[in-house]
């Protein structure tokens, strides 16, 4: 396979991949547990926030010139009311946790490492923040689209460091595939103090 290399970029180094990071979030995201059913134009403008916002940054990675893979991070004081409400209702300062977003990497590049290298960019990129924090949707075991052979990343996140924090959950939204509306979805925090 051919030598995959993985940056961190940040503000206007991001608008020509925004399309890249789009694609990416849309194929990877469709995918158990998610079950998105997403759409470029409001990824794009999602995406935009990372160009926009001081302190955030992805880590991209290519293979060549193709973007394969992509995780994002900012301050979690920059992010909005829903994800930061589980910290403040718990009384903790969200000036002091750096919140990694979403990590999507194309099927054919799992399991070769670019995962830890994603952890290893962003964790870089939180130096001066006392925790950082990611969140990670809850469905039911039984969930009827939940494949066989699915195995939670919860392992290799522990490998990490990080640690589940079952009493720090978010609600977020989106339309699952093949239905008609959006609904609200459980998703839980994990933490590391850095």
């Amino acid at each position: 396979m051919p030598h995959i290399n993985v940056e961190t970029l940040r503000g206007a180094a991001l608008l020509p991949l925004l399309p890249d990071l789009a694609r990416l979030r849309i194929t990877v995201f469709r995918a158990f547990p998610y079950l998105y059913d997403g759409d470029e134009a409001y990824e794009r403008d999602y995406l935009k926030l990372y160009a926009e916002t001081p302190g955030a940054a992805v880590a991209v990675a290519r293979d060549g010139a193709q973007v394969v893979g992509a995780a994002t991070c900012l301050p979690m004081a920059a992010e909005t009311p829903n994800v930061q409400k589980p910290f403040l209702d718990a009384g903790l300062d969200i000036s002091r946790i750096f919140y990694f977003g979403e990590s999507v990497l194309e099927a054919a590049y799992r399991g070769q490492g670019i995962g830890v290298e994603f952890f290893r960019h962003r964790e870089a990129a939180a130096q001066g923040y006392a925790t950082t924090a990611f969140c990670a949707v809850q469905r039911p075991a039984n969930h009827k689209l939940r494949p066989a052979n699915y195995v939670p990343l919860d392992e290799f996140w522990r490998h990490r460091g990080y640690r589940p924090r079952p009493e720090l959950v978010c609600t977020m939204s989106w339309r699952d595939i093949g239905e008609a509306d959006k609904t609200a979805k459980p998703l839980m925090f994990w933490t590391k103090d850095l």
